[in-house]
Order: structure tokens, then sequence, then C-alpha cells
């Protein structure tokens, strides 16, 4: 495995490989991604336990993505169970759930620093437990518990982004395949500046779609009917994206 420092280019391409592949193969990708939206709500349902195991699974599931991915961008049509290799491979599992575990801890972690500033309001709201209220929203400390929650993610999600991959496809060892990863992210950071930029500018052009689609047909209250699919596609669009990400940094 070599790290490859890519120009800030590559964030573009990347977002655009994923949204090629996916249409390229629609339905296995898009099924693959409803599949995991399926798997994390039914294992949310858990009682007590529940959100936890989802954050343990998600790492797994999101490899079962890329390895879909890189299948469809090889030609190949992915079958369901291509979402749970990383849990059908025994030398795979253990180091996979690990990494799941040391991600839920890490996750609750920031939500419990962003408790601290504004007793747990933001907390509630991101899971789902308060409502989302103008007066909570525009608070200053619920804006400041998110603002931290986001500066404190971002390590988080570059520790974790390469990490599943470099376990199932190299064989990395867990604690190392959250160092190298971190330091893939660091050192390609344009690109992923880039990429995010691109994913930000995809997502909004699909709320402006889903508008335009409503004021067309003259129903405004349409607008959410019509966004939520778009919103999903555009999401399963992005998973897809993800291996290229890995493909073009870290190199065999």
């Amino acid at each position: 495995m070599k790290l490859n420092i890519v120009p800030a280019r590559a964030g573009w391409q990347w977002a655009l490989m994923g949204v090629k592949t996916f249409w390229r193969q629609p339905l296995a990708m898009g099924g693959l991604f409803f599949m995991l939206m399926a798997a994390i709500s039914m294992v949310s349902m858990v009682p007590v336990i529940g959100g936890a195991l989802a954050l343990v699974l998600l790492p797994t599931l999101t490899l079962g993505m890329m390895v879909a991915a890189d299948t469809a961008d090889k030609g190949t049509f992915p079958l369901p169970p291509t979402l749970f290799v990383g849990l059908r491979d025994a030398k795979a599992r253990m180091p996979l759930l690990q990494l799941g575990g040391w991600y839920a801890v890490s996750f609750f972690l920031v939500l419990a620093l962003s408790m601290a500033v504004d007793g747990g309001n933001f907390a509630k709201v991101y899971l789902g437990q308060a409502e989302m209220t103008p007066e909570i929203i525009t608070g200053q400390s619920f804006q400041s518990a998110m603002w931290i929650s986001t500066l404190l993610y971002v390590p988080l999600a570059m520790m974790f982004w390469h990490a599943p991959a470099l376990v199932y496809w190299h064989g990395v060892s867990p604690v190392k395949s959250l160092f190298f990863s971190l330091v893939a992210c660091w050192k390609n950071l344009k690109a992923f500046g880039m990429y995010v930029v691109a994913w930000s500018a995809i997502f909004v052009g699909t709320g402006l779609l889903a508008l335009s689609i409503s004021s067309l047909l003259g129903n405004p209250g349409l607008m959410g009917a019509t966004l939520l699919p778009l919103i999903l596609v555009a999401a399963a669009m992005f998973f897809t994206s993800m291996t290229f990400t890995v493909r073009d940094c870290l190199r065999t």
C-alpha cells in the first residue's frame, strides 16, 4: 500500500465518478443504499442499545457500498450480499466491528462534549429525541454546540474515512488503519475540500430541482414528496463515490 498525493481537482473527479458509476448500475447501487438505510433503521429500533449498534455497523456497511461501487465500476452487477461482505469475511469481521465500536464511542463522546455547551439540546435534536423548532436552533448555546460538534467530528471522519477499506483490502490493523486514514485525508486535504464543495453543490442542486418540479406542477406542497426521493438518490451517489477517494489516495 502506498499513500498517493492527488491534486485538488481530484475531489471533483471523485464526485463525478460516483455519479457516473451509480447510473451505470442504478438499480444495484440504489437498492444496496436502501438496504443500508433499512439495516441501520432496524438495528436502531433495538431497545436501549439500538443507536449504538447502528453506529457499530456503519463502517462495515459503508465498506459494503465501497466494494459494490468497485464492482459496478468494473462492469459487474453487485448483488445484495455485497453490502455485508465485511461481516461475511471471517478475517475482516472482528477488526471491522472493532472499528465500529471505536466509532460509536467517539461519536457519543462528541455529542457528550456538546452537552456541556447547551445542556443537551443539540444532541437531542440530532438523535431525533426533540423537535427542531426555530426557538431552539436559533439559540446561541445550540449554535455553539452545533459548531463545536462539527469541528470535533471532522477529524473523527478523517480517521474513519479510509479505515474500513484499509482493514478489508489491505489487511491493516484497526489502530494503524485509523492513523493511515487520518494521514491520507490530511495529505489530500485540498482534494477533499473540493470533494465537499462538489457534493454540497449536488445536494443544493437536488433541492432546487425538487423546488422546480413542484413549481412546474403548480403545487408547492409536493416539494417535500419530491425532495425526499431525490435526496436519497443523491445520498446513494455520494456513498458510491467514496470508493474512488480510497482508490486514489491509497494505492497498492
